[in-house]
């Protein structure tokens, strides 16, 4: 044990992330090993090993399947300026390149988002690729399980991946069963899988994803099940948001869920990868995936890159506001600079851990003359920012270290002021069912306050 230990604390020095994580884990492991050891093993390491080897795989199989089925793909690719949001570093970081040519939709709540999933899934021709990270037996999901079974029992090719942690239950019900029956290729993500992972639960796949025939993808906030469409009496109304993309924006959706389905299955898709060669659309989209098998923070980087760029605001909706050190010393900046930085939170977040670490990071905003402000209409659980007059993302991706270093994740990053200028209505809506949170209201909080706060922003990075 004591030896075992003495390796992990090498391998935490070695690979953690940030020297806080490499000190704690370090002192606990060395100290508390027959404690610090199990725990480390379940929660101490923050990159996936052996995913970026099959990743690389599949993304070589999918461009070589671009290649050979679309020859005009250039004709959608977006020239890229200094001057324009969709930056470099964005690129680069998301491994693929912005497309012209795509019209959106914006999907608010969840009886709009599941209506137009359904009818998309019902329109299909040829095959679908549905994932979540939560899927639930229950009325919503058996409603989508019929459309997917109907169209894997009509020979086309469904595909349906979750998160094993998140869909735990899903596991192991009758859904699950029927749908396998008839014919639809299921697979959890598999996060435990090979000889490194296998005590790992700190990893999730938190994509939400569909995709149909190659034209339409469907990537927001929403997962599978009945709370989601407010049904929940405890839960209340479920203030969501989701996005549906037509055009050559898809192929990037689609490359996201094949990476994911090769690590899940070991296996390739058996589908002719579609292209809209047509442009229905005027907007300029970037399909932007994170993971934990990276060699840098992609999600947090692109809230940080969008953040420095900021000229005139930077609106975030997220159900947590649990950023890093970094990200937060960006928004500080920008907001003393003169940039409208507003970070919209749900009054009720998840759990007290969380609420106290949101109540900290408030107050070194609101300090520094940003804004905060707690919805009040219900839990808002939506993925949204929007930056000055152009640039609009709608996804899975939170504000908080989680979805920064340890969730995949994906969001789609909109260049186009007539979508982004849907955002900001959208989101005036949602600020007029908030309120703005001051200063003041710290000094009226019990004397146990800032202790609470201190200690919850030590779990900040697991949160």
């Amino acid at each position: 044990m004591y030896l075992a230990s003495i390796i992990s604390a090498l391998e935490a020095i070695l690979k953690s992330r940030t020297s806080q994580g490499a000190v704690a884990w370090t002192i606990s492991l060395l100290t508390f090993p027959f404690i610090a050891l199990p725990a480390y093993l379940i929660f101490g390491r923050n990159r996936f090993d052996g995913y970026l080897e099959k990743r690389d795989e599949i993304e070589r199989e999918s461009l070589r399947l671009i290649q050979r089925t679309s020859d005009n793909i250039q004709d959608h690719l977006a020239p890229v300026s200094a001057g324009s949001p969709m930056h470099t570093s964005l690129l680069n970081l998301a491994r693929m390149p912005a497309t012209r040519g795509n019209a959106l939709q914006l999907l608010v709540d969840g009886q709009a988002t599941f209506d137009d999933i359904k009818y998309g899934l019902a329109s299909a021709q040829h095959y679908i690729l549905f994932q979540f990270y939560i899927i639930r037996d229950d009325a919503l999901g058996r409603s989508l399980g019929r459309v997917l079974a109907d169209k894997a029992r009509d020979g086309l090719k469904v595909y349906l991946l979750y998160d094993e942690i998140g869909s735990r239950q899903f596991q192991k019900s009758g859904l699950l069963k029927q749908l396998r029956m008839a014919g639809v290729k299921a697979a959890p993500f598999n996060t435990t899988q090979g000889p490194r992972n296998r005590f790992q639960l700190n990893f999730r796949n938190h994509r939400k994803v569909v995709v149909v025939d190659g034209r339409k993808a469907w990537i927001g906030g929403h997962n599978v099940g009945d709370e989601y469409l407010g049904l929940n009496k405890r839960i209340g109304h479920w203030r969501d948001t989701h996005t549906r993309v037509e055009g050559p924006a898809v192929l990037g959706a689609e490359l996201a869920f094949a990476t994911d389905w090769l690590w899940a299955s070991q296996s390739h898709l058996e589908v002719d990868w579609n292209f809209s060669r047509e442009a229905p659309g005027q907007s300029t989209v970037l399909v932007f995936p994170s993971d934990p098998a990276s060699e840098y923070e992609e999600a947090g980087l692109m809230f940080h890159q969008c953040i420095v760029a900021a000229e005139r605001r930077i609106w975030i909706a997220s159900p947590y506001f649990v950023p890093d050190r970094g990200i937060m010393a960006a928004l500080q900046l920008a907001a003393l600079r003169g940039v409208d930085v507003r970070i919209m939170i749900p009054d009720e977040p998840d759990g007290p851990l969380v609420a106290m670490a949101n109540w900290s990071f408030t107050r070194e905003l609101l300090a520094c003359g940003g804004k905060v402000y707690r919805y009040q209409g219900g839990f808002m659980h939506q993925k949204v920012l929007l930056m000055d007059d152009e640039l609009a993302g709608v996804g899975t991706a939170n504000f908080d270290n989680r979805s920064f270093r340890l969730n995949f994740e994906i969001t789609l990053l909109v260049n186009d002021p007539g979508f982004a200028g849907e955002v900001q209505a959208m989101l005036e809506q949602d600020l007029e069912r908030s309120r703005q949170v001051g200063l003041s209201e710290f000094d009226s909080k019990p004397v146990w306050f800032p202790l609470a706060m201190a200690i919850a922003r030590l779990f900040s990075p697991v949160l």
